[in-house]
């Protein structure tokens, strides 16, 4: 699925947006910083804009709306085929009103053979989520208490990207330390016994309190005020805190079977 949500971050990006070859894109000239010119890309942005869509684009909505009806999202799908083909409409719409709503306010258009190399990327990395190979069953062994991977992931939404003050090396140099190590831990912990759904709640509460946090050190595209910009970062945070607290009180009521790691991260609410 992870996959899956990379090649729609470079189809997004690469080809709808176009903001990985874009200097000017909505203005904020993105592409300033280790400019790549063989490939018009520039690295920190890339790394930046590819992780927000495949983390927190698509990887966590998925696991908070499993968290919410866990048995099901074990044996069922979300869509029938009828479902499927209206996503896809509507995806493929939405993705041609983005295109023109784009060239209407910035006339810039890459090179053919960027948009083909994006293309073919996206068609690679779809081709390669349907063939990883399966799990062969779980490992023995121990992993963390959700508690300390929520931690962890707090720490690596920390390092995505730090402010332009810090040098473009470090900052890229800790942004991809942090995805490695995120994604060697992860898969090798989601393959103990003892890994549960408490623990995939840890991960993504982490990610969606990185997106809270983070929000009060932006500044917005537009309609941005001395008293609505401050009004809506809290108002957001707030609904990202009552959001994980359904999903905690859902996870102890509807997945008995992750009793062990649900109480671990239940613990989180008296701290």
């Amino acid at each position: 699925m992870l996959t899956l949500a990379l090649a729609y971050g470079v189809l997004e990006e690469g080809l709808v947006t176009q903001s990985l070859f874009n200097p000017n894109y909505a203005g904020l000239h993105l592409l300033q910083h280790w400019f790549v010119p063989a490939l018009g890309i520039s690295v920190p942005w890339t790394l930046t804009v590819l992780a927000i869509h495949t983390v927190w684009s698509i990887g966590v909505p998925i696991a908070l709306m499993e968290n919410l009806a866990p048995a099901e999202a074990r044996t069922a799908p979300w869509l029938r085929t009828p479902g499927l083909v209206v996503a896809a409409v509507l995806y493929v719409l939405g993705s041609l009103l983005t295109v023109v709503g784009t060239l209407s306010n910035d006339h810039f258009v890459a090179p053919w053979p960027r948009l083909a190399g994006a293309a073919v990327i996206a068609v690679a990395l779809i081709v390669l989520a349907f063939r990883w190979p399966r799990r062969a069953g779980q490992l023995p062994g121990r992993v963390p208490a959700p508690a300390l991977v929520l931690v962890l992931t707090l720490v690596a939404g920390g390092l995505l990207r730090l402010p332009d003050a810090v040098p473009t090396w470090v900052n890229v140099g800790l942004m991809v330390a942090a995805f490695a190590a995120t994604t060697v831990a992860v898969l090798h912990w989601s393959r103990r016994a003892e890994w549960g759904a408490g623990h995939r709640l840890a991960l993504a509460a982490g990610a969606t309190l990185t997106y809270a946090w983070r929000s009060f050190f932006m500044t917005p595209f537009a309609g941005d005020g001395p008293v609505i910009t401050p009004v809506s970062h809290v108002v957001f945070a707030l609904l990202a805190l009552l959001l994980l607290y359904v999903e905690m009180r859902s996870l102890r009521t509807k997945a008995p079977e992750a009793a062990h790691p649900g109480e671990a991260l239940a613990d989180l609410r008296s701290r």
